[in-house]
């Protein structure tokens, strides 16, 4: 049997370990992304591990999502990070240029090339034939800095396409049938690689919302073949010589396999909150809408932003309705506006904002409590609207815009018949090709010359002593299933500023689930306390603050029933003790504020997966395990990746 796509990426990156389910591999990687809201950490750990200029092919620095200056602390970050870049060796993508994930793509992104990126949705890129994951701000360094990669092993999921989209659904509804069928934990530990004869029927940009949104399904990655659809992207792009075919064997077999005959698909929509509360929008129809908002990183293309004009064109939005437009990049806003686009939404009543992510990540456009806000964005975690009661629904372009028009959800197959509207867009064949806001790497004789610039919101990393051999601690937060980063720390322009200052972004730590937790951290000693968290813990954003910043406040453990990939790796790169029940439960057995003992840790971690926890307050013990590798393990001893690497 020949092998998949995604095991070939895989084989022709493999440093250690072997394609076997489960087992640690380690990785080579050529490229990696970064965006300012991950990686002023980033910048300050190539810093704390001494890097002198990065050793990939290539690695860019994005200004994507901290984009409002409300006051100085975004631009001290920008002016920081553009100095790391010189310093370091990156390039650097200016505030405006576009999100990273569409901009990648379009200027550096290259077929049968790996990369790692300090966000989530770094798998879009999946949607080249590239190996493109998403992981923590230390693991994206450490590759920076020429280091492999290490994960475990997935199994390859293969999702066979077959037939056409019918007109008004498009590649969101894709993706939003998946999560309908497997929900957010369905790619856990799993690859997902789309192939089959409904495949060809998807362009480069269609595949990116659907690739880029195996993050929604808890996926290591998702893969698309290389093939003519990529090719004619990339000659779009004046890069047509980065073109190389990357096709599975005819006998390619599956760990897992599903069908979508695309033909079946109709218009759908993830109510609040969460991204797989997906149902047809016909049955939502005629709900109020006051806020719709077009863009982000799942729906960057130029057709997802030109068939809304198209809809709009001629006529107004409802006036109940707010009509947001955040172009994906600065390319993708000059095409829009040479075809006229730009015009026909502005006229129909649409607020065009820069270039960014915007309310995707909740720097801007909160929504009014109690009342909908239909987003073609990713996620529609509690809050990270940067409103804390919010009701965001996620959905296609074409369904906003039909909603935008109407007031209510509207089905776009049924108001596009009544206008008469076609959703057929006509693109150009070459794109507006303008690199000027991408600046290159310094010479590396200039680039040592080069001093960081560290406005006073940029702290320096904590220091983070070893874990102790005995933790005591009582249990100061206990939550349910998929807690996301967003809810442990949240986005939003409240908090996002901070991302540089992690005394400062410590006191909203989780003031999403319960405000008083910050200061009841504090007030739990030097002794630290523990965290119970039920399935897919840690889900959705890449941020490592998730876990730096409960570290932080004292946190020694979390005991899960599961966790989430990338978090998990956060937690254990920074000291914490990510364990989970052996039986599930026990979590019913553990309340807010019992004390929790786990002891000789430094005989037992290294000793094997299993460990006893003693609930001192019920006077009761129960097995916890761990799925930390011999690395992983010296890691947590020795307090985190940074102290290990300082003490070799």
């Amino acid at each position: 049997m020949g092998p998949t796509v995604a095991q070939r990426l895989i084989a022709d990156h493999l440093v250690s370990g072997e394609l076997t389910p489960g087992e640690e591999i380690g990785l080579r990687i050529d490229q990696t992304l970064t965006q300012d809201a991950t990686g002023t950490l980033v910048m300050q750990e190539l810093e704390a591990i001494g890097l002198d200029r990065a050793r990939t092919e290539v690695s860019v620095q994005y200004v994507d999502h901290n984009l409002l200056q409300a006051d100085e602390k975004n631009a001290e970050d920008h002016a920081f990070l553009r100095s790391a870049c010189r310093r370091y060796g990156l390039w650097f993508s200016k505030p405006g240029n576009g999100v990273s994930h569409p901009t990648h793509m379009q200027r550096f992104g290259i077929p049968g090339k790996s990369m790692v990126g300090s966000d989530s949705h770094t798998c879009a890129a999946g949607s080249l034939g590239m190996l493109a994951m998403g992981v923590g701000g230390l693991e994206a360094a450490m590759a920076i800095a020429g280091e492999p990669v290490y994960l475990r092993m997935p199994q390859i999921w293969g999702i066979r396409l077959t037939g056409e989209l019918p007109p008004w659904v498009s590649a969101k509804d894709v993706v939003l049938e998946m999560l309908r069928r497997h929900g957010v934990k369905g790619g856990l530990n799993r690859i997902i690689e789309y192939h089959g004869p409904g495949v060809e029927t998807l362009s480069a940009m269609d595949r990116h919302v659907i690739a880029n949104m195996g993050a929604e399904l808890g996926a290591t990655t998702t893969v698309f073949p290389s093939d003519d659809a990529v090719r004619e992207f990339l000659r779009a792009e004046d890069r047509e010589d980065d073109f190389t075919e990357l096709v599975a064997e005819p006998d390619a077999r599956y760990d897992v396999t599903d069908e979508i005959d695309l033909s079946t698909l109709e218009p759908l929509i993830a109510r609040p909150s969460s991204p797989d509360n997906v149902v047809p929008v016909r049955e939502v129809a005629g709900t109020d809408v006051s806020q719709v908002v077009i863009g982000s990183s799942a729906n960057p293309g130029l057709r997802d932003f030109a068939v809304a004009a198209q809809l709009v064109r001629g006529r107004q939005v409802s006036d109940a309705v707010s009509f947001d437009v955040n172009p994906s990049s600065r390319e993708i806003f000059a095409d829009l506006t040479k075809m006229g686009d730009t015009f026909d939404l502005i006229s129909a009543g649409a607020r065009i904002h820069q270039a960014g992510c915007m309310g995707c990540i909740g720097m801007g456009q909160a929504p009014a409590v109690g009342h909908n806000s239909l987003r073609t964005f990713p996620r529609n975690f509690p809050g990270r609207s940067g409103t804390r009661e919010d009701s965001v629904w996620l959905c296609s372009p074409e369904t906003a815009a039909a909603s935008a028009l109407a007031g209510v959800i509207t089905d776009p197959r049924e108001l596009a018949e009544r206008l008469g509207v076609s959703p057929d867009v006509r693109l150009p064949e070459k794109a507006s090709v303008n690199t000027d806001m991408l600046v290159p790497p310094l010479p590396p004789e200039q680039a040592r010359q080069e001093e960081l610039v560290k406005g006073p919101n940029i702290s320096s990393l904590p220091d983070f002593p070893p874990l102790p051999d005995r933790i005591e601690g009582p249990v100061l937060l206990k939550v349910g299933d998929n807690i996301s980063t967003d809810e442990i720390s949240p986005a939003g322009a409240r908090a996002l500023p901070f991302r540089s200052n992690v005394p400062k972004l410590a006191e909203f730590t989780f003031t999403q689930i319960d405000e008083t937790y910050p200061e009841r951290a504090r007030g739990a000693g030097e002794t630290g306390h523990v965290v119970v968290g039920g399935d897919n813990y840690g889900q959705g954003s890449s941020r490592e603050h998730a876990a730096i910043t409960p570290r932080h406040l004292g946190l020694k453990a979390v005991l899960a029933k599961s966790f989430a990939r990338i978090h998990w790796q956060n937690l254990a790169n920074f000291g914490i003790l990510p364990l989970e029940f052996v039986d599930p439960a026990d979590y019913d057995r553990v309340d807010d504020g019992d004390s929790l003992v786990l002891d000789e840790l430094r005989e037992q971690l290294p000793g094997g997966t299993e460990l006893t926890v003693h609930n001192a307050t019920k006077n009761e013990s129960f097995p916890v395990c761990h799925r930390l590798s011999e690395r992983q393990v010296e890691a947590v001893l020795a307090g985190g990746r940074i102290p290990l690497l300082a003490r070799s």
